[in-house]
């Protein structure tokens, strides 16, 4: 399975494994790894000390390629930046702000730079920047999100349009089918967060895994728009949310309500009332949570059947 995304990763399948807040600690990103895709650490739930004894515990873990997501929105990026090069760490994706900011700085010390966008103005000018590839993530992913509530089938196809680096497609991707059908569209490879998410080697609490694996069609909202659009679980914190807006809120109230560590609380403490739970729609497919190991090789062996399947239509 050799394409553009394989050789510039170097990993022996094109499946990146989202690098999420609260999820993506090193044990997540050395087994992803591990198993032929690319490993990711999620620095914006990190103090950058943390993120340094994350990496280092992620070099021992895996002799493979891994890379850190790193939301420019986040304070210390600075301090963040500089750890990623003092440690040796050879693929970045930036998120949740300019790519100009620091994609030349990274690619300067021998870094592949990734930037994750939402939209096709943004991914143009990823692109300008000078980034070595995109993700495009569709308004079906979890976590933070982007405003124009764009699904991935629609987007993929118009940042391919666009577009002449490699394409990576994320939102609602959590089998070898959805994989496939992307990549038809003009992805050459995949980010997948929700099935990573509910895997024994994610770092989120148990509680919050569980959770995943219960949420049906439905479950799942996109809210709180004025501040950072993020994918719910509806629970207590989510309802609290919508009674809010009905007494048409201003920003400082909606950040009130929101507060401080909210999903650390939910994701990983385990909070499931008072926590916020960012979770992508696809979390109604998923039913069970299973190693690392055996979810890519579920979704490699579904991929190639369907590609077979697709061959005989």
């Amino acid at each position: 399975m050799t394409n553009r995304i394989t050789q510039l990763f170097h990993i022996k399948y094109p499946i990146v494994q989202a690098g999420m807040v609260w999820n993506s600690g090193w044990r997540l990103a050395s087994a992803a790894s591990n198993a032929g895709v690319l490993g990711m650490i999620g620095a914006g739930s990190m103090y950058p000390d943390v993120l340094r004894e994350h990496i280092q515990k992620c070099k021992k873990a895996t002799n493979k390629p891994f890379g850190v997501n790193v939301p420019m929105l986040y304070p210390n990026i600075q301090e963040i930046m500089e750890i990623i090069v003092d440690e040796g760490v050879k693929v970045v994706f930036t998120s949740a702000g300019n790519p100009k900011t620091w994609t030349s700085w990274l690619k300067d010390k021998g870094i592949t730079v990734v930037h994750v966008v939402s939209s096709v103005k943004f991914a143009l000018k990823a692109q300008e920047a000078g980034v070595d590839a995109i993700v495009a993530e569709g308004f079906e992913a979890g976590g933070h999100n982007g405003r124009e509530e764009t699904t991935t089938l629609t987007l993929i196809l118009m940042v391919k349009e666009q577009i002449n680096i490699p394409l990576i497609a994320a939102g609602g991707i959590a089998t070898g089918r959805a994989m496939l059908a992307t990549m038809v569209l003009g992805a050459d490879g995949v980010q997948i967060g929700s099935r990573f998410a509910a895997s024994e080697e994610s770092s989120a609490h148990q509680l919050f895994k569980q959770a995943i694996v219960n949420a049906k069609e439905g479950d799942t909202q996109l809210t709180l728009k004025e501040l950072a659009p993020v994918r719910l679980i509806k629970n207590k914190f989510y309802n609290q949310v919508q009674e809010l807006y009905k007494t048409g809120p201003t920003i400082e109230q909606l950040k009130e309500l929101l507060g401080r560590a909210r999903a650390k609380k939910g994701m990983f403490e385990g909070d499931l009332e008072e926590g916020e739970l960012e979770i992508g729609q696809i979390s109604g497919l998923i039913h069970d949570i299973k190693p690392v190991t055996t979810i890519v090789k579920d979704i490699v062996k579904e991929f190639e059947e369907a590609k077979k399947q697709a061959i005989d239509l």
